[in-house]
């Protein structure tokens, strides 16, 4: 076995190719674009890495065939209950063999060390963790788009070198046609009769203002539950609603009102790795019209959360089960039926009450990933993440 550290064109390609040779006959194994793996090791494109860097290692057997790949990143910005400055890795991919993944983990520690860093978190994205976060290790079934997918026995090979579960991601499957139970169909139908409430879908023609809405619950949510949570800008959310302006479905993007002030929000997007799917991996423009064909034809039969959010004032009302009301009313009319089923993916374990909100409104556990920490000191003990008592915001 030979560890590579990544320099050249050749090996950059082995680094983003080897999980085609891996999953070649994993019929779930849908293959990422390549766009955007390399979009996180892109300092152009990866606003992260003005804080941190990033080093990438394959491993090639006696052959010189890949068999495994893994990155670590500096900057990643956890720490410790004591303070203890944390590392990250992620994007590991390796055959079933512990000398391998040893290589892959122990390149890692080395480089984190040398960088002052005491433990390493992963497999983690350097961004948000919207995207390729998270070890699965329960519902090995097709990924939703930018999700980590891998086989069972990764987690053995983590947790035999050495890491333990930090905390776990929950994905929630819902089918459009279940009925909302009585419960909070009831504490909506208070809301949506109220005249000071207003539930309404996004008109795209207007999307420069519901990102400042967005913004606005959004900080007023998150700040209310991390006390040094940074604000996002206009830019940054003008920059975030027009990002998804291709694929956006005005009819389940969802905002709430209260005396004509935004107070909450339900984003959901079509599910695209159905697509992506068919893509291989490309997207040149020949993939890009053929992406388009199929996403405006209607190819995209799940729909996904991708974040909720009410403003601390008016949490605990009703408004969150308002807004699944209002989508389901017309979800569930028969005039509009594209889709299927939904994920709400990325509820943290921490988040207790957002869990319970998942599966009073019908969700059924899905998927689990698994964000793990591993100290170098031997023996310390790993703390789960400290649970979130401020209920109702989550990035899907």
């Amino acid at each position: 076995m030979k560890l590579v550290t990544v320099h050249t064109a050749a090996q950059v390609h082995d680094f983003i190719t080897l999980p085609q040779y891996l999953y070649a006959k994993d019929e779930n194994y849908i293959q990422p674009l390549e766009k955007d793996i390399l979009a996180v090791f892109d300092p152009a494109q990866n606003p992260h890495l003005q804080k941190g860097v990033f080093c990438r290692w394959v491993v090639y057997n006696s052959a010189n065939k890949p068999v495994g790949r893994v990155a670590a990143f500096t900057g990643y910005g956890q720490q410790g209950k004591a303070g203890e400055p944390v590392g990250a890795m992620g994007f590991f991919e390796s055959i079933n063999d512990i000398q391998v993944a040893n290589l892959l983990f122990d390149a890692c520690k080395k480089w984190l060390q040398g960088h002052g860093l005491e433990g390493m978190d992963g497999p983690v994205n350097f961004g948000e963790r919207d995207r390729w976060w998270g070890l699965l290790i329960d519902g090995f079934l097709p990924p939703s788009y930018c999700m980590n997918y891998n086989p069972p026995y990764y987690r053995q090979l983590f947790e035999n070198y050495g890491f333990k579960i930090w905390f776990k991601q929950y994905t929630f499957y819902r089918r459009i046609t279940d009925p909302v139970p009585d419960k909070y169909k009831q504490r909506a139908e208070q809301l949506l009769s109220n005249p000071l409430y207003r539930f309404e879908h996004i008109q795209k023609r207007h999307l420069e203002r519901y990102a400042l809405q967005f913004m606005e619950v959004y900080n007023k949510a998150w700040g209310a539950i991390h006390p040094n949570f940074t604000p996002i800008t206009p830019e940054q959310a003008i920059k975030l609603m027009n990002s998804m302006k291709p694929i956006i479905d005005e009819k389940i993007i969802y905002f709430g009102y209260y005396q004509n002030e935004p107070i909450g929000f339900f984003i959901c997007l079509p599910e695209i790795n159905s697509i992506v799917k068919l893509l291989h991996g490309q997207f040149t423009l020949w993939h890009r019209l053929k992406f388009w064909w199929y996403l405006k034809s209607g190819y995209c039969k799940r729909m996904f959360g991708l974040v909720f959010g009410v403003a601390p004032q008016h949490q605990q009302k009703g408004v969150e089960s308002a807004l699944v009301m209002a989508a389901s009313q017309v979800l569930q009319s028969g005039f509009y039926t594209r889709y299927a089923d939904m994920e709400l993916t990325w509820i943290g374990d921490f988040n207790p009450i957002m869990v319970n909100i998942a599966r009073g409104l019908g969700g059924k556990l899905h998927k689990t990933h698994a964000t793990y920490r591993c100290w170098f000191e031997e023996g310390k003990p790993v703390i789960h993440h400290e649970i979130i008592t401020q209920p109702h915001l989550a990035k899907f």
